[in-house]
């Protein structure tokens, strides 16, 4: 009897917890980067950070991460969640250690999951320089601005009558001429 209530000791806490669980835990770490460095990062799990960074959410959490730097335009990297390997053996071993209680428990924590991608990496593009800003009619030209001469006045047009050229009269042969007579 003894040995028995041990072993119910000992095998308890394992059934409560799933095995996923146990072994990767119902959080993850996720690596934040950019190119170039420096960029601040907000999630929509309200963290920030500069980037290069790192970041702790639970593992059944999406979000999205927003990149920002001065002078360059800002980006958004969606991070979902996917049925990692590690986590699908883990839940399988539920089926040797943990039980139903197990496997529940880690479906809840969705401790068999992880983020993707990981690490998550944006590539900030700079924002184009503005083209200089054009002077009003009335303004001075910009500096280095070359203006036209004035064009010069339209060019007065003189009426011309037009003819055409007379076409020659045909000359048609005696058989065609022949020909037309009778019609």
């Amino acid at each position: 009897m003894r040995a028995l209530v041990l072993t119910l000791a000992v095998l308890a806490p394992s059934m409560l917890g799933g095995c996923a669980s146990v072994t990767r835990g119902w959080s993850e770490q996720i690596q934040i980067s950019s190119q170039p460095e420096g960029a601040e990062v907000r999630t929509s799990l309200s963290q920030a950070c500069v980037t290069p960074c790192t970041l702790t959410v639970s593992r059944k959490d999406e979000f999205s991460v927003s990149f920002a730097k001065p002078g360059y335009q800002p980006q958004t990297v969606q991070v979902n969640t996917r049925l990692a390997g590690g986590g699908a053996a883990g839940f399988a071993g539920n089926v040797l250690v943990g039980g139903i209680i197990g496997m529940g428990v880690d479906a809840a924590s969705g401790a068999t999951l992880e983020h993707w991608p990981n690490p998550v990496v944006a590539v900030l593009q700079p924002i184009p320089a503005a083209p200089p800003a054009q002077p009003g009619r009335r303004g001075k030209p910009a500096p280095g601005v070359v203006q036209r001469p004035p064009s010069p006045p339209p060019m007065q047009a003189t009426p011309v009558s037009y003819a055409p050229p007379a076409e020659p009269e045909p000359q048609l042969s005696e058989a065609d001429r022949a020909m037309l007579m009778r019609n």
